[in-house]
């Protein structure tokens, strides 16, 4: 029965032309209703099912044969994190968008389940009765669901997360083990123009990411201590408040350095991984002879706070063309402009490839801009930053 199943959900998510299927799991009636209207406004999407508990959704999944489901982590009966497994064993592409309320709690239980095969999260807002959170909200979630879907309906493998520390070191190269596996499927398409990296040693590394970034961030610093030891390490993640506490908790345990959210006004030094914090742009800035972290409360730029384009374009102040900048996966094309004005300025830009993103909206934004000098798999960037930061200009 199983197998016949199995058969029945590749079946149908071979069928392009058919809306995605979404099924909605919140305990909380407005949730499911909010999330459901929205859903159902968008004409490439349907609400397959809107179900009150992790056990209700484990139970109805053949029946209900979602692409997409958008589960809570807090519900009676079976919660999000346990019912997660369990729908995965059922329906192994199934997307899972954990969904959750702005506490640490609920913050590492999103990065468990990371961990455990959820595609993504979204952080719910407080409360649905300002607009402008619910609007948010509302583009975020429809975004995530669009573009998941479709990249698991084209058969696309999905990234598996690194261990969130350095006791699990047996699985450090599981990621490499899926690129190897990958198919590969930009392969035969016409590949972006190409740079030559910059004549300048590097002098810093600057880092963007958004939709599977927090698991290629500790894939990637889990192999870059010989750079973050002498040359200081700037990131900016797509991620609210807390959960960039948590991030930068993470990134520590996995590069084994010190990591934590950026300060206003701190001095940027080698040695350290500095994280945007969530809610604020991070922007980089001269104060005497020494590069100082800036923090700014200003609007979202690209639809994001915080935004990478800040980051970039600020860093050319401060160190001209001895910028390496990498762009990882991630929805839109938050980057690309901060990266053409590195590259007009002297430095390099490097994205990752579209097999091994979880969304390639920016990295591929950059690398069709033609401004990068490299475009590579996941498990090739850090060395490839090793080699770059020990005077490779290949």
């Amino acid at each position: 029965m199983m197998s016949v199943a199995l058969a029945s959900f590749s079946t149908a998510s071979t069928a392009r032309s058919e809306p995605l299927r979404v099924m909605v799991v919140d305990d909380s009636v407005v949730i499911r209703g909010l999330i459901s209207r929205w859903v159902s406004s968008e004409p490439d999407m349907i609400v397959a099912a809107s179900l009150r508990t992790g056990l209700e959704a484990v139970n109805q999944l053949e029946r209900v044969n979602p692409d997409v489901a958008v589960l809570d982590i807090e519900m009676p009966e079976l919660d999000g994190i346990s019912a997660l497994p369990k729908l995965l064993a059922k329906k192994r592409n199934l997307v899972i968008i954990m969904a959750s309320t702005l506490t640490r709690r609920n913050a590492e239980i999103s990065f468990k389940a990371l961990s455990l095969g959820a595609s993504d999260y979204i952080p719910k807002p407080e409360t649905t009765r300002e607009p402008q959170a619910a609007d948010i909200f509302r583009h975020d979630l429809i975004q995530k669901i669009r573009h998941l879907g479709a990249r698991a309906r084209r058969g696309a493998p999905s990234i598996p997360s690194p261990p969130p520390g350095p006791s699990h070191a047996p699985a450090r190269d599981k990621p490499r083990e899926s690129f190897a596996r990958s198919a590969h499927p930009a392969a035969a398409q016409p590949s972006p123009v190409r740079r030559s990296f910059s004549p300048h040693a590097p002098r810093v590394l600057l880092i963007g990411s958004s939709t599977g970034g927090p698991q290629a961030l500790m894939a990637l610093v889990t192999e870059l201590g010989p750079v973050i030891d002498r040359f200081p390490v700037l990131i900016t993640q797509h991620m609210p408040p807390t959960f960039t506490t948590i991030l930068a908790e993470h990134l520590a345990r996995s590069s084994r350095r010190p990591a934590h959210e950026a300060i206003d006004g701190e001095m940027v030094k080698p040695g350290t991984i500095y994280l945007a914090p969530g809610g604020r742009h991070m922007r980089v800035v001269r104060h005497g002879g020494d590069a100082t972290i800036a923090l700014d409360d200003g609007p979202p730029v690209n639809f994001c706070k915080p935004a990478v384009d800040p980051l970039f374009t600020s860093a050319i102040d401060v160190w001209q063309g001895g910028i390496l900048a990498v762009v990882l996966t991630g929805m839109g094309s938050d980057g690309m402009r901060g990266g053409k004005d590195i590259v007009a300025a002297g430095g390099s830009m490097i994205a990752q490839d579209e097999a091994t993103s979880v969304v390639w909206g920016m990295p591929g934004a950059a690398a069709n801009a033609g401004i990068c000098a490299a475009i590579l798999p996941l498990n090739q960037i850090a060395p490839k930053l090793v080699r770059l930061f020990a005077g490779d200009r290949s």
